[in-house]
């Protein structure tokens, strides 16, 4: 009996001592990991931005796209690498989401002249419900590659 409890007791502290060291493993590797996960988030989203934003906002999002060159534009296009200077030093996460995703109406930005990307999104996924978290997820690329851009 007292040999088993012995045994027990010793293979409960390999174990931890084995959870102990996975655990430290993954503290020691997660620096390389998140900034590993954020430049792939940030490079899909700047796919995303030449993929649906490029004509009206430019290549460099400073709004000087041809659309704009060519007098094709009702507003004048905000330079979107300075969203965070004009935001006290805060980049405007979620109102920049709002923006974008177009859904819900802001009336503090006046007219819809910019398209409801949110709709654009789902119907390019397919239309269905879990298609909509994918449309987010694009929106989502999209803030993470415009906060990367911010001038300082």
């Amino acid at each position: 009996m007292y040999v088993a409890d012995y045994n027990n007791r010793q293979l409960g502290y390999e174990r931890m001592g084995l959870v102990v060291a996975l655990a430290l493993l993954a503290l020691l590797l997660t620096p390389f990991t998140v900034a590993s996960q954020d430049r792939e988030l940030i490079a899909a989203g700047k796919r995303e931005f030449q993929h649906s934003c490029v004509l009206c906002h430019g290549l460099d999002g400073r709004g000087d796209s041809e659309m704009s060159t060519m007098n094709l534009l009702t507003v004048q296009l905000p330079d979107l690498r300075k969203l965070k200077k004009h935001n006290h030093g805060t980049f405007p996460f979620w109102q920049t989401y709002l923006v974008i995703d177009g859904r819900q109406e802001i009336t503090a930005h006046g007219n819809r002249d910019m398209p409801i990307w949110g709709d654009t999104f789902i119907r390019q996924e397919g239309g269905g419900v879990a298609d909509e978290a994918r449309a987010v997820g694009r929106i989502l690329q999209l803030l993470y590659y415009l906060e990367s851009i911010q001038e300082k």
